[in-house]
């Protein structure tokens, strides 16, 4: 087969812990299935086990009967390195991965050990091979897979004051495992497949515009080591986007789908209800009436799936679907004025965040402003 060039879309973090779960993706559907591949971050085990592991704030297994709704709206390759793939321990994990291949839908980022948590994800799409590698930078550490223990891959980070790294922590550096674990990875996908992908869980949530210290450097790290794009999420809001080497940096999708009452006050698991209180007060914002389903920032409502063509021989395009979330939660293809909002507050928070400043085409083509 001639290798013609592939057309990925890539959403952020998809939970889908409601009913009918096909109605809340079914408003980004066609933007999934019209692409030669669809990539989403799947932040929650899919379990029917009810068992939580101390150390955060554990998010619920969503049903494993919605994962096949992931596949019908196009979706056939998931990240899976989250603070949450570990909640529900290793059941969590292998119930989620089994019914991923059941369902054909390729996986990268989480396993029964680490090898398995860093293999690659790959695929065929458009004439070309794709590779996905998946980390998780914030932890908590206990999510953290080892040689006999399931869990993510992670880039290991240092914390400010040397506690464990959680998502709440101070993030001080880098450690330079991390580019060792980025130089073998992305060298050992690049042997398999003709593009090479890294999917990164990284920055402080619920925050508009702003990265945290380490965020371009780790991103950067990747591309320099051979790959093709970086994608993120975690943040449960947009974030900017950067060029770097010519290669694209998606440094937060925001939200894909998510769907859930785990994030309300209004609820009988104290540990959660109690979050949901103190979200608001450390992040300062109140979410807008009738947002009962995905009560994040007000302005996580405005979002996109991001777009990367490869063609080869060519550097990589990145292009983005404008994307307004509905209450009580469902994101539908924005269209006029709603996709012009989206796309200059695209342009608004890569400036505010102090990347090089980006134009978002009438079409929704990125690229550095002259």
């Amino acid at each position: 087969m001639s290798k013609a060039g592939v057309e990925i879309v890539v959403t952020g973090d998809l939970v889908l812990d409601e009913p009918d779960a096909d109605h809340w993706l079914s408003g980004i559907a066609p933007a999934l299935r019209g692409a030669d591949l669809a990539i989403g971050h799947l932040e929650v085990p899919h379990t029917d086990c009810r068992g939580e592991v101390s150390g955060d704030v554990p998010a619920p297994g969503a049903p494993p009967e919605n994962l096949a709704a992931i596949a019908r709206a196009g979706i056939s390759m998931v990240s899976l390195a989250g603070n949450h793939i570990a909640d529900c321990g290793a059941r969590g994990i292998a119930d989620t991965i089994a019914g991923l291949d059941v369902l054909a839908i390729a996986h990268a980022g989480a396993g029964m050990d680490i090898d398995q948590a860093r293999e690659p994800a790959i695929v065929e799409a458009g004439g070309m091979r794709v590779a996905l590698l998946s980390y998780n930078c914030v932890g908590p550490e206990f999510s953290r897979a080892s040689a006999s223990r399931a869990g993510a891959a992670y880039l290991p980070l240092r914390t400010a004051n040397g506690e464990p790294v959680s998502p709440r922590s101070r993030i001080a550096g880098i450690e330079r495992e991390a580019g060792d674990i980025l130089s073998a990875d992305i060298a050992a996908a690049r042997q398999a497949a003709d593009v090479v992908l890294v999917a990164m869980h990284k920055g402080r949530v619920h925050t508009p515009a702003m990265l945290e210290s380490y965020e371009r450097p780790i991103a950067q790290m990747a591309v320099e080591r051979g790959a093709d794009a970086v994608i993120s999420h975690h943040a449960h809001i947009a974030r900017g986007i950067e060029f770097h080497g010519g290669r694209p940096i998606f440094h937060g999708l925001g939200n894909g789908c998510v769907v859930t009452r785990a994030l309300s006050p209004a609820q009988d698991h104290p540990a959660r209800a109690e979050w949901a209180r103190k979200r608001r007060e450390l992040f300062g914002f109140e979410p807008e009436e009738g947002y009962d389903l995905a009560p994040f920032h007000p302005e996580a409502k405005l979002a996109f799936l991001g777009r990367i063509t490869i063609a080869p021989g060519e550097p990589p395009r990145a292009s983005i679907v404008p994307v307004f979330v509905e209450a009580p939660g469902r994101p539908v293809l924005a269209e006029e004025e709603r996709a012009a909002d989206v796309r200059s507050y695209l342009e608004a928070i890569t400036a505010m965040a102090g990347l090089p400043p980006i134009v978002v085409a009438p079409d929704g083509a990125v690229r550095e402003a002259v």
